[in-house]
């Protein structure tokens, strides 16, 4: 007799919702880091250009270059706060689908868990099973050889 855990079919719909929430919550990294890597490219961008503000303020800057950095630093500088936004939003996903994923592997290890106690007492059940056919087996070869 072979083994059939009886909640076969139902382990394999939870062991496909982890495969999903990992799908799930590896795009919630890529996109936490695609949103993050643009924040840091927008900051760099702003710092260099005060930067290169700073210097042509020494060596002598006009005025309506001065306006133009201006109105650059405060456009760059609303594009920060959106995607300061959008990388708070993302890592809240991130961590939310971080959570649904260990969720998910909680319930696969359960199913595991059960699967491997009524493993253990289908082997058990074979040994009692294999024993008392052995106990059979001398019994008869016992009776007859007494009885000839």
């Amino acid at each position: 007799m072979s083994f059939q855990f009886r909640l076969e079919k139902v382990m394999a719909m939870k062991e496909k919702e982890q495969e999903k929430a990992q799908r799930d919550y590896q795009e919630a990294i890529e996109q936490f880091d695609k949103v993050a890597t643009k924040l840091y490219e927008l900051l760099k961008r702003k710092e260099d250009l005060e930067t290169l503000q700073q210097k042509q303020l020494l060596s002598g800057m006009s005025v309506q270059q001065m306006k133009h950095h201006q109105q650059f630093i405060a456009n760059l500088e609303r594009s920060i706060d959106y995607f300061q936004g959008a990388v708070r939003n993302a890592r809240t996903r991130m961590y939310w689908q971080e959570e649904q994923l260990k969720e998910k592997q909680i319930e696969v290890k359960k199913y595991e868990k059960v699967k491997e106690q009524e493993f253990k007492k289908f082997i058990e059940i074979e040994k009692q099973q294999d024993m008392r056919e052995m106990d059979e087996i001398s019994i008869f070869q016992y009776v007859y050889r007494s009885g000839s």
